[in-house]
């Protein structure tokens, strides 16, 4: 079985309150070594954008009900027919006191099916991290 699954998507990035939505690709991954954890890597025109690390756990609660305090936040939008998950992002504060802020609006479908693979590799629940390894890399590096 693969350890690993990955997944392109088309998303909307609206970088501001008031400014249009625009696609980028969202390149999604999911590693068993990393069993909590989603990977995603936005792009446009060949450049990378950002690269954030996600709870696996947190995106799939996301899709059903607000999550998220902090740098991230998810939520489920319905435009109709539509249903979405909004993606907020808040990055690093720089020096003149502008924190960047972006949303980016998710089929919820493609999250579900997403969601679905990373279980089959992974069920809920069996997730296990190896902390003996953990504490081994930690102390190699130190």
């Amino acid at each position: 079985m693969n350890a690993a699954v990955h997944k392109t998507l088309v998303v909307q990035l609206q970088a501001g309150e008031t400014a249009d939505r625009f696609p980028v690709l969202a390149h999604l991954g999911y590693d068993a070594v990393d069993p909590f954890a989603l990977t995603v890597v936005f792009s446009h025109d060949g450049r990378v954008l950002a690269r954030w690390t996600l709870d696996r756990e947190m995106v799939g609660e996301g899709l059903t009900r607000p999550v998220g305090a902090g740098d991230v936040r998810l939520r489920p939008e319905s435009h109709g027919m539509w249903d979405e998950l909004r993606v907020e992002l808040l990055g690093d504060d720089h020096s003149d006191g502008v924190r960047h802020h972006a949303v980016v609006f998710v089929w919820a479908a493609a999250v579900e099916a997403f969601l679905r693979e990373t279980h089959a590799v992974v069920p809920p629940g069996e997730e296990e991290v190896g902390v003996d390894d953990f504490l081994a890399a930690l102390a190699a590096e130190g």
